[in-house]
């Protein structure tokens, strides 16, 4: 008689933070996940009876113990999963299946830190039809509980590749057939309507520091999103994940 074969699991084994009730929630809609713990409040005693099957231990905490244990409600809602990171396509395979696609959008993050701001990038990638997001590995997040948090569900599904070389991977994409557009607040001239290729790079660098010049050159064209700067309060840039949106709007409807 023939031995079972084990089942194949898309979990990576390991544990992940998810706290917020949306970020948690979509962690709980995706099934590729093994979810091992769901700390949770009354209040949410609706969502624990919804998802209980796919829990393995579900522990309700009062408001004191909550507080104690995971800080205030502002940052965990009251809902914190413990759970098991999936399988994510490398960058090379994502590539080939973008590949298949009339029409692909990438973004890559030159040393964008602030974990906020990665989620709400996440988030409007979700929006717009970006699947995936290049950004170095020596001066990127990690996906922390407070990134799952700003990405609000989105980074269950758009895909995050930390690179060790982002001037070699963007050269590389380049071989495929996609156009670099690099965003640059800190050129004079404002551009005038943007004609994105079918397959397209968009690069933003960090607020104030911008772009890195070595990362600068890898683009085909620089762009300075048109707006109307107001001097006498000193407001004269967007921030970036507001500049990321923009963009990617752009692209979705061109």
């Amino acid at each position: 008689m023939s031995k079972k074969k084990p089942k194949k699991t898309n979990n990576t084994g390991k544990f992940q933070t998810i706290y917020g009730l949306h970020a948690v929630k979509a962690a709980l809609i995706n099934n590729k996940r093994e979810h091992e713990e769901l700390f949770i409040n009354e209040n949410h005693r609706n969502l624990a009876e919804k998802y209980k099957s796919k829990i393995r231990k579900i522990t309700f905490l009062d408001q004191k113990d909550f507080k104690k244990i995971y800080g205030g409600e502002n940052s965990t809602q009251s809902i914190v999963l413990k759970t098991k990171d999936f399988e994510r396509p490398s960058l090379a395979q994502f590539i080939k299946n973008e590949d298949l696609e009339d029409k692909s959008v990438i973004l890559a993050l030159d040393q964008i830190t602030d974990p906020q701001n990665i989620g709400s990038i996440m988030r409007s990638s979700a929006l717009f039809n970006c699947k995936g997001i290049i950004v170095a590995k020596d001066n990127s997040p990690d996906l922390t509980p407070s990134l799952f948090k700003a990405a609000s569900g989105a980074a269950e599904i758009i895909n995050f590749f930390k690179v060790t070389n982002l001037k070699r991977s963007i050269s590389d994409l380049k071989k495929y057939g996609y156009w670099v557009y690099g965003f640059d607040s800190s050129d004079e001239k404002q551009s005038p309507g943007i004609k994105f290729s079918k397959k397209s790079i968009l690069v933003f660098g960090s607020e104030g520091k911008g772009m890195r010049e070595l990362v600068k050159k890898e683009c085909d064209e620089l762009i300075k999103i048109n707006m109307k700067p107001n001097k006498e309060f000193g407001i004269d840039s967007l921030n970036v994940s507001n500049a990321t949106a923009i963009a990617l709007y752009e692209f979705y409807k061109s």
